[in-house]
């Protein structure tokens, strides 16, 4: 069976899976002909039997497991439905609480909010709460991938070719091979920078997200943290361009290092928020 024809039987996305086989979830053969993926029968009930387990919250880590005969079904399962429990009592008591909120004879407001009247001990429901807390500290993750910040690394983008072009050579280099110039472009390719942030932005994270959304229930702020990363590196390689024809910087790995520090330092900086909140 062809792909279209396995999208058919199985309701699913192409996208879902070309993801399961790139995960070695499933294993089509090849026509020798055309070379084309060819699935069978038994291919088609592995991919349902992927989709439910997803549908029921289970990962794809914990489906490559019972794949392998590393993990019992029932085991997982049961896991799943504990994971489920709790998350489901937490919002039950949420949803307690906003009743009782909604339900007092006076009109609530933010201004006038008294927590006491519906938490008598406030240490013990923070304790409760604390998976909520965990969260607000990777709020840095948040800024760096908002809106703000990818428009401030699109308009450095634009400024920084703006600027540098009337001064750059002709042709400006691209690529480099141990070291050397192995391509040349007109240095208006400058503006390719700029022109790259916003594809990223509204082009290429909606992919990202399709893809995290896959394995991750909500990675809206991940795809735009990596879509907000790639508009840095373009930063990046923008102003490296302009420093090796001005000869003042030969090497494209101190810039590839800077690139590091910087992701790490953001990853660093969100976990020192998450232990302090603990």
């Amino acid at each position: 069976m062809t792909i279209k024809e396995v999208e058919k039987i199985t309701g699913l996305a192409r996208s879902n899976i070309r993801f399961y086989e790139k995960e070695k979830l499933i294993n089509p053969t090849r026509n020798a002909g055309n070379g084309y993926r060819e699935y069978s029968e038994e291919d088609i009930k592995t991919i349902k039997k992927i989709a439910y387990l997803r549908t029921l919250g289970i990962s794809i880590e914990d489906i490559r497991r019972l794949s392998n005969k590393e993990a019992d079904l029932y085991d997982v399962v049961k896991m799943q439905k504990q994971a489920l429990e709790q998350q489901l009592s937490k919002l039950e008591n949420a949803r307690l609480m906003c009743e009782r909120m909604i339900s007092s004879k006076e009109k609530i407001d933010y201004e006038n909010l008294n927590i006491e009247m519906y938490v008598s001990d406030i240490k013990d429901y923070w304790e409760k709460n604390r998976k909520v807390f965990k969260l607000d500290s990777i709020s840095f993750f948040y800024m760096w991938g908002g809106d703000i910040t990818w428009a401030i690394l699109t308009i450095l983008c634009l400024l920084v070719a703006v600027f540098t072009v009337r001064g750059l050579p002709a042709a400006i280099p691209v690529q480099w091979n141990g070291g050397t110039v192995s391509s040349l472009v007109d240095k208006k390719f400058i503006f390719a920078f700029p022109v790259a942030c916003i594809i990223i932005r509204f082009i290429l994270r909606p992919f990202i997200w399709r893809w995290l959304k896959i394995n991750i229930i909500d990675s809206s702020f991940a795809a735009d943290y990596i879509a907000n990363y790639l508009c840095f590196i373009a930063l990046s390689v923008e102003i490296f361009i302009i420093l090796y024809v001005k000869e003042i910087m030969k090497h494209v790995t101190v810039i590839l290092f800077i690139d590091t520090f910087v992701f790490i330092g953001v990853l660093l900086a969100a976990a020192h928020r998450a232990a302090r909140k603990r």
